[in-house]
């Protein structure tokens, strides 16, 4: 419906037309609502788009546990004893046990077999064995025991044990097992219980004997 006098139409909540001032402002709060409306819609996509971003990042880097890598640290003992010209110790490990280390290296003037182990409790126990070995060598090996150990026998060989678990800073080599070869001394060190480290002294103590 359009007023007789101005052809302007009637607005049903004045009951007239509108003025200029009030068209402006009606126009504007319309342009203003607008904007707000599409503020909030873009805070709301800029929302979604963080969260599916989340997600996917969740996706791609939450997974189960890794398969443990193991290496072949029996192929790896037979290269070092073609070097060495004299047998590494790399024992028959229990079921569940693995190997993430294995490589010859040296020590001063030492030459010194290392391998990682990983028990099946998760647990490791570094099996550490140095050629020709000097009182130096051992104590950089067991961290400066500061003392004599308790001799104690493992699958029938006599071992060296250090127990320091309740002395600080001493890290994994707080429990360690020490016995002699022909030509080498082995260390035996790590977080493993009691119970593992003596499988693994029996399981060395084996090959030890076999080797003789």
């Amino acid at each position: 419906m359009t007023d007789p006098v101005t052809g302007r139409p009637i607005v049903a909540e004045l009951g007239r037309p509108e003025t200029d001032d009030e068209r402006a402002a009606r126009i504007a709060e319309n342009r203003r609502k607008r904007r707000a409306s599409q503020s909030t819609t873009n805070l709301l996509l800029s929302i979604g788009a963080s969260l599916l971003i989340v997600l996917f990042l969740i996706v791609v880097t939450v997974r189960e546990d890794p398969t443990p890598e193991s290496v072949d640290y029996r192929a790896t003992a037979q290269q070092a004893e073609q070097g060495l010209g004299q047998p590494v110790v790399a024992p028959e490990l229990p079921e569940g046990w693995y190997a993430n280390r294995a490589n010859l290296g040296s020590e001063g003037q030492v030459a010194e077999w290392y391998v990682g182990l990983i028990t099946r409790d998760d647990r490791f126990i570094g099996v550490l064995q140095g050629f020709d070995a000097n009182e130096t060598w051992l104590d950089d090996a067991l961290r400066q025991p500061n003392g004599d150990g308790e001799s104690v026998e493992i699958g029938g060989a006599q071992w060296t044990l250090y127990d320091r678990r309740e002395v600080d800073e001493i890290g994994n080599r707080a429990y360690a097992l020490v016995t002699e070869a022909e030509s080498s001394t082995i260390v035996l060190y790590g977080t493993a219980s009691e119970t593992e480290f003596a499988q693994l002294a029996t399981a060395v103590a084996a090959e030890l004997d076999t080797a003789d």
